[in-house]
């Protein structure tokens, strides 16, 4: 009898000590900083560090870029000890590789699956196999604003064998998370989920009742039989 599968679970878009607090407490394995200056959630490379100093070990900090220049992401990813880059904005496999100094820090690769039928015509087979070199693919929603903006694509369109990673994101709360594994589980190498707009009060403003009850309905998801 194997073990059954531990969905790891990212918190993202956090600005306040006690979000971090919240969401190590509760069990998240990474938690999402957002060093996009246009984005609600932003925070400034010196305050990501700063927050990423409570995390305690095996807690990954991961640095959100959109189109940011390698040199600009090599100095934060130094200045975050551990951190990973996370690219979703339209960075190509070489600017990736570059920015993340040619393998020195892994990476994460954000697709942006069109909302509606259209997220029929997105390629994901061809994406994952041309951002290969990414430790995870993640999949957000193609909104105005490079994400965070609590909009749910069509899981079902995906394709259901894909020879990566996945970290399933946008729209996720706890009311939808365990669909969204069960669904995409046994499509991928193995499955991650990334929540910001479904744990909050207020843009960039996290509640930690609303972060527990999305741990809880991950580990939930985890304990049910595959599908």
């Amino acid at each position: 009898m194997t073990d059954a599968p531990r969905t790891r679970i990212k918190i993202c878009g956090l600005t306040r000590e006690q979000d971090v607090d919240a969401a190590v407490d509760a069990g998240a394995d990474a938690v999402g900083f957002v060093l996009y200056a246009k984005s609600p959630r932003a925070v400034t490379v010196e305050r990501a560090a700063e927050l990423a100093r409570r995390l305690p070990p095996f807690v990954v900090p991961v640095l959100l870029f959109v189109n940011e220049a390698p040199a600009q992401v090599m100095a934060a990813l130094a200045a975050v000890p551990g951190a990973m880059a996370q690219f979703h904005g339209d960075e190509t496999p070489a600017q990736c590789r570059a920015a993340s100094g040619d393998g020195r820090h892994r990476w994460l690769r954000a697709a942006r699956i069109p909302l509606g039928a259209a997220g029929a015509g997105f390629d994901l087979l061809n994406y994952a196999a041309s951002f290969s070199q990414a430790s995870a693919i993640l999949l957000d929603a193609h909104v105005d604003g490079y994400g965070g903006a609590g909009k749910v694509f069509d899981w079902s369109l995906l394709p259901t064998a894909v020879d990566a990673h996945l970290v399933l994101s946008g729209g996720l709360a706890p009311a939808n998370v365990g669909d969204g594994i069960a669904l995409l589980r046994p499509r991928c190498r193995s499955l991650s989920v990334d929540v910001s707009s479904g744990v909050e009060a207020a843009k960039g403003i996290k509640d930690g009742d609303k972060i527990r009850e999305f741990v809880a309905a991950v580990r939930a998801a985890d304990a049910l039989p595959a599908r």
